[in-house]
Parts: structure tokens; C-alpha cells; sequence
């Protein structure tokens, strides 16, 4: 299991389980965020708590941050897939213990040009944190 949370500890979500990889995007949103995403289901695996502020791009997506703080916390579906599940991921750089993460590998999606994903570097999470 995997916690995190904003500055200010209002907003946090919690990752049931081992995410095979953290995603760096550089869509015109995530670069400027500078996330590191895992991916689940809310209410699943993903649970997310406290209020949150969100910003919504286009018809799919809403970006949560702390209404206090500013930090993003996850981003989340607007709509259910076809299942009823609603996707959510968590932004890994929230993390209450970078240490437990820092050996998972980065997946680099193209989201700017191609939206698909590169081969990956074989870079890690600890890579990015500086």
C-alpha cells in the first residue's frame, strides 16, 4: 500500500497494491504539473480523501489539487468506462515515503505529439526527483 498527500495533509489517497511503473507525460498539462502518475480504479484501488479543488480539461478529465496548499493530488475520470469503473491516478510525487518508490521504472508517454508510448530509458522514479 502507498500514501500520499498535499503539503498541508488535506487532500491524500492511498494505492492499494504494486504499481509496475510511474508515468512522466508531456501533454501541455502534465509538463506543467510535472507528475508522476500509477493508474487505478476509485474506490478499488485508489481512495482518495479531503477536499479538493479541480480543474477540468476538455470532456475526460479532472486534475484535484488542495484548495489550500496548490499541490495536485490525483487526477480522475469524468465518466465511467463501460464497466462502471471510473479511472483515477495518483500522483506518485505526493508520496509519504519517496524511498518506497524510488527503484520503479519511469514509462514516458508521448502525450504532445504522438500520444503513445516511448521505449523506455531505463530510468526510475529516484532519476526524476532532482
Amino acid at each position: 500500500m502507498l500514501k500520499g498527500s498535499c503539503h498541508c495533509g488535506a487532500v491524500s489517497w492511498q494505492f492499494d497494491g504494486d504499481p509496475e511503473s510511474a508515468t512522466a507525460c508531456n501533454c501541455t498539462i502534465c509538463r506543467r504539473y510535472g507528475a508522476l502518475w500509477i493508474y487505478g480504479w476509485d474506490g478499488i484501488d485508489v481512495a482518495v480523501q479531503g477536499p479538493s479543488k479541480s480543474y477540468v480539461r476538455g470532456q475526460h478529465i479532472g486534475f484535484h489539487f488542495c484548495p489550500t496548499c496548490g499541490c495536485l493530488a490525483y487526477y480522475s475520470g469524468l465518466e465511467p468506462d463501460p464497466d462502471g469503473r471510473l479511472r483515477i491516478a495518483a500522483n506518485l510525487r505526493m508520496i509519504d515515503d519517496p524511498a518506497t518508490v524510488e527503484k520503479l521504472p519511469i514509462r514516458r508517454f508521448d502525450g504532445l505529439d504522438q500520444f503513445k508510448s516511448l521505449p523506455r530509458d531505463g530510468r526510475c522514479v529516484a532519476d526524476l526527483w532532482f
